[in-house]
């Protein structure tokens, strides 16, 4: 019996383990930017193409982390509702239609944080434990 508790603990622990870790993530924007909360909606919009300027008007430049990124598929499904696919397709329809254009990608977290500091019309996305001060969280993703 007390083998069987300790295999059904092992179990559990190695379940728990396995299971991927979701980061929270912060929507960031320049601290000159004089944006100081925004919906998921809104993120949202600016993110697909369906609005080019955060509330008050000032233009938006969404910046995206590159197609594979896990932070990226994460903040997409989290704010978007949308996987990695429906995200590709959209921007093909986009694109072939001459809608709108996607986001500019950058390659890295700590690469976005940067072009957010020194623009401020950019808007971006990192995991909440790299905030630091050179931007503002405008949203925070959980």
């Amino acid at each position: 019996m007390k083998n069987n508790w300790l295999s059904l603990i092992a179990v559990a622990a190695a379940a728990v383990l396995a299971w991927p870790a979701s980061a929270e993530l912060v929507v960031i924007v320049n601290p000159k930017n004089p944006a100081t909360s925004l919906s998921a909606d809104q993120v949202a919009q600016l993110f697909l193409g369906k609005s080019s300027s955060f509330p008050g008007g000032a233009p938006a430049v969404p910046l995206n982390l590159s197609e594979g990124a896990a932070l990226r598929d994460e903040f997409h499904s989290k704010v978007a509702d949308k996987n990695p696919g429906q995200v590709k397709a959209y921007w093909a329809k986009q694109v072939f239609s001459g809608k709108s254009s996607p986001p500019r990608e950058l390659p890295s977290a700590a690469e976005v944080r940067k072009a957010v500091a020194s623009d401020p019309s950019a808007i971006g996305y990192i995991d909440k434990g790299t905030l630091d001060s050179t931007v503002k969280s405008v949203l925070t993703v959980q």
